[in-house]
């Protein structure tokens, strides 16, 4: 079927045009072929108003003359040439007249290898890897992402750690080093930023040309490759950042491919993006959505990737997303919905759950669009999950308050609640809020330097031990001071200080806690799963919750104390009597605490109360003048308490154990 979609013939090409041919990343591009029994090179391009393509390279010494293009019989605007004698790593260009008569250089869109930036060529490949993780791929099938762990390490490539020589791993090289310091670190997954080929370091990938290829910052496409798979062979996912919701207008790629608005949306104001200043694709023409789809299976078929994070949703769904009035035009029906995205998005997410069933799609959204990782028969979206931007802020916001006010903003830590279920969500702490004048994580935090750190160890286990999957973007699993840059590696320096390898083994914990505990993950998405214990303690910030497996004896308390004043034998009633074993404890020394806290664990006392019954008379009752009768014994209400010793600006955990 694929070998079918991937000749040039009137059928595939027909399939290509409506944007329902799957395999076009491999019709369209550079592939090594044989014509007339002769190795050659096939080229194939769409450019619809080109009056002439050729391709040009250091083989024909950029000579547009040399080897010119022929249009297909089959398809409109298809272009496609033939090229013997040419070997792998060979560079290449397309050279496009316009109507206008102008000739332009343009990348190949579909190219699996791009040189190195600054220099911007198409790079002849051949996509050869031999995959060893079949034992992984195979268990995905059984993979529940809602009823198991998720704990995902949002990473930049170029940034995690340089060598000996000061300049950024290689993916062989990371392949090696993150992959083995995630296992030791118990996530289960790593995010990676983008790394479809862009030429600006700064933007991080996030504004990407070569969509289809790896960057070649790091290494060859196989080198990617094999870092995926070391992943995999270790036990650990790789999502793929994917950016789907604009483009650069750098000039040898997408933007104004042959002379005319091709890629990207005509009408200026639903084509150009005025926050990023970057194009912004037509996803109601087909073969622009099917590019895009493509792409997307492309990096999940080909590459082995155990999901997407697609970038930038809310900016799609919305016509006046960071416009005012008069600069966008309402939809047909008179709204500011996106209409032809949103049907792009549904079916995005149907061709991809169909034909990678397992494959995770992650949305960042920012707004209240409703239904965002809802199936698609229930009128939603179709996303697995969805970043809870609201947690973070809420809850960055109220750690950054001196804890004398923090009782006047309660709300911040309640308030999630009232959606929590309504969507699947990711908690994220990501790369957006640790640059750019942010500060990092540790500087967000109220107080001195014992404070700050006591805050940050008492947020993470509140997050951890919250619903919903975990995201923590590099370096602040260890405090990292400074805000993230780009250009420089992680402090890795610091973890040898015992405040900040203290939160390293603190996340570390954290992490084993949550995928031993069957109770802070299979409940996740449901409101049973998740029980207010103290939620109205907002004079001394004091709040708790229980989080349930599907086993009843499954039982996890959290607790946090969030002033610096202790709190001793403060009383928590618990569903069950017995022993809660104290498993986390943001005060205790190995994490740099000040070593206050329960001794390991509680034991709960048992109190009887009388239970009250009410009286049910019927309303037309005689009313009796007889003496008082005696009552029966009321019956009793047993309730368990534990009486627990809150540290000063601490979270703990315990788990109930019969």
């Amino acid at each position: 079927y694929a070998m079918k979609l991937s000749a040039i013939d009137e059928y595939s090409t027909f399939l290509y045009h409506q944007g329902t041919n799957y395999a076009s990343y491999r019709l369209f591009g550079a592939h090594f072929s044989s014509r007339h029994r002769k190795s050659c090179v096939r080229f194939a391009l769409w450019a619809p108003h080109a009056r002439q393509v050729s391709v040009v390279g250091e083989f024909n010494n950029w000579d547009a003359s040399a080897n010119p293009m022929t249009k297909s019989e089959f398809g409109d605007g298809i272009w496609i040439a033939y090229i013997e004698g040419l070997q792998e790593g060979d560079i290449y260009k397309y050279a496009i007249e316009t109507a206008d008569g102008n000739t332009i250089l343009k990348s190949d869109p579909y190219a699996f290898e791009s040189e190195v930036r600054p220099n911007t060529a198409s790079k002849l490949t051949k996509l050869k890897y031999t995959w060893r993780d079949k034992k992984w791929m195979e268990s995905r099938k059984a993979y529940d992402s809602y009823t198991e762990p998720m704990l995902i390490y949002e990473v930049h490539l170029g940034s995690w750690r340089f060598n000996a020589d000061g300049e950024p791993l290689t993916y062989r090289e990371l392949a090696d080093q993150l992959v083995q310091y995630v296992k030791d670190m118990h996530y289960t997954h790593i995010e990676i930023m983008p790394v479809s080929e862009h030429p600006l370091d700064a933007s991080w990938g996030y504004q990407p040309v070569g969509m289809y290829a790896p960057t070649a910052r790091f290494g060859s496409p196989d080198g990617f490759a094999r870092l995926v798979n070391h992943a995999h062979e270790n036990g650990i996912g790789v999502i793929l950042d994917w950016v789907p919701a604009h483009f650069p207008t750098d000039a040898h790629g997408l933007a104004m491919f042959d002379g005319t608005t091709l890629y990207e949306h005509s009408d200026r104001r639903r084509g150009f993006h005025p926050d990023w200043n970057t194009a912004i694709y037509d996803f109601g023409r087909g073969e622009v959505a099917g590019f895009l789809i493509n792409n997307a299976l492309f990096w999940l078929e080909h590459y082995h990737l155990d999901g997407l994070r697609v970038d930038a949703v809310a900016s799609m769904l919305h016509l006046n997303y960071s416009r005012s009035e008069g600069q966008w035009e309402p939809n047909q029906e008179g709204g500011s919905d996106n209409i032809e995205a949103i049907a792009f998005i549904k079916k995005l997410n149907q061709i991809i759950h169909e034909r990678v069933p397992s494959a995770l799609m992650i949305a960042e959204e920012s707004t209240s669009f409703p239904k965002v990782s809802q199936h698609l028969m229930h009128g939603g979206l179709g996303f697995n999950f969805k970043w809870d931007l609201g947690f973070m802020h809420d809850t960055l916001d109220y750690f950054s308050l001196d804890p004398v006010f923090r009782k006047y903003h309660h709300d911040k830590l309640t308030f999630n609640q009232m959606y929590a279920y309504s969507e699947h969500f990711v908690l994220p702490l990501s790369h957006d809020e640790v640059v750019h004048g942010k500060s990092s994580l540790i500087h967000k935090m109220h107080g001195d330097d014992w404070q700050k750190f006591a805050n940050l160890r008492a947020y993470y286990a509140y997050m951890w031990g919250y619903p919903g999957k975990k995201l923590l973007f590099m370096g602040q699993e260890f405090a990292q001071r400074a805000e993230w840059n780009e250009n420089q590696s992680l402090d890795w320096h610091l973890t040898q200080y015992h405040e900040h390898s203290g939160v390293q083994r603190l996340i570390s914990d954290l992490n084993h806690l949550y995928r031993s505990s069957p109770a802070l993950y299979e409940r996740e998405h449901s409101w049973d799963g998740f029980e207010w214990r103290v939620v109205d303690d907002h004079d001394q910030s004091v709040i708790g919750w229980l989080r349930r497996g599907e086993k009843t004896d499954q039982l996890i308390l959290v607790v946090s104390n969030l002033t610096p004043v202790p709190h001793h034998g403060y009383e928590i009633r618990v569903p069950q009597a017995g022993v809660w074993h104290e498993a986390i404890n943001t005060d205790a020394t190995t994490y740099g605490g000040s070593g206050m806290g329960n001794l390991g664990q509680a034991l709960t006392q048992t109190r009887a109360w009388p239970q009250l019954q009410p009286v049910h008379q019927p309303a037309n009752a005689p009313i009796s003048l007889a003496p008082h009768q005696p009552a029966h014994t009321p019956p009793l209400y047993i309730e368990h308490v534990l009486t627990v010793c809150l540290p000063p600006l601490a979270t703990l955990i315990f788990e109930w154990r019969a």
